[in-house]
């Protein structure tokens, strides 16, 4: 009897731990099948061009980043102030660069001069005029990113006119034919003005609203690449790239 007992004890922990890995097993497996976490689904959505980073991360970080999505809004609008001024008096005044810097030249060095042999006269010490050294540094970090930047424009400008990417050249044909009819509407200092508030304004309105503007910039490109498609059916396809390649080798 005793026997009998033991035996079906054990049968029924045998039973108990059977029930327990099922029910282990099934609650990893529906862990394993929940749905993405929020972070997973946040990191789904459509974000501008593309993007994976925060818009300070885009922009380099540091303090140019914070200057351009006014982070500190004194120096922000310290640095637009003065692009301004700089654009009012050589649009608007028609004051040249070459004689701003001369006569900015000749208050500071004049200013400076005059404090130095006076010094003694006034009852001041004289004014601690620091030594200046440009770092060799980073004028070489400097060149070598330029130096990168316009090899890898070239590979592309030669890519283009190899014929190798169609769609390449039409982009380069039509940003080019933009950049000439905007520059017939204003001089080359306007233009940069223009780009330098646009810098100071756009981003910091997108970072702002980038969750309405996301959504809309998504049906806006997903349109963009209906009509291309249309396009390339209707006109690209049909333009015998091949044959011209054959007659040209």
């Amino acid at each position: 009897m005793a026997e009998e007992i033991e035996k079906s004890v054990e049968v029924e922990e045998s039973l108990m731990e059977k029930i327990h890995h099922h029910d282990s097993s099934s609650s990893s497996e529906s862990e394993y099948e929940k749905p993405d976490s929020p972070s997973a689904v946040k990191a789904k959505i459509y974000r501008l061009f593309g993007r994976e980073k925060p818009v300070h991360k885009v922009l380099g970080g540091g303090k140019p980043a914070d200057v351009f999505l006014w982070r500190d809004k004194k120096l922000s609008a310290a640095v637009l102030g003065v692009a301004t001024a700089i654009w009012v008096l050589f649009e608007l005044v028609e004051y040249h660069l070459l004689s701003l810097l001369c006569h900015i030249s000749i208050l500071a060095l004049g200013g400076l001069f005059l404090w130095s042999n006076a010094h003694t006269f006034i009852k001041k010490s004289p004014p601690q005029i620091p030594e200046i050294h440009v770092p060799e540094e980073a004028f070489l970090v400097i060149a070598s990113s330029l130096r990168n930047e316009v090899n890898q424009a070239f590979v592309i400008l030669r890519s283009i006119a190899l014929g190798r990417d169609l769609k390449k050249f039409l982009m380069v044909i039509v940003g080019l034919w933009i950049i000439s009819v905007v520059g017939n509407w204003f001089n080359f200092l306007t233009l940069v003005y223009i780009c330098f508030v646009v810098l100071h304004t756009v981003p910091m309105m997108y970072e702002k609203h980038e969750d309405k503007v996301d959504p809309f910039a998504e049906k806006a490109m997903k349109e963009l690449q209906k009509q291309y498609l249309v396009f390339d059916e209707k006109v690209i396809s049909k333009i015998p790239i091949a044959s011209l390649k054959a007659k040209l080798g």
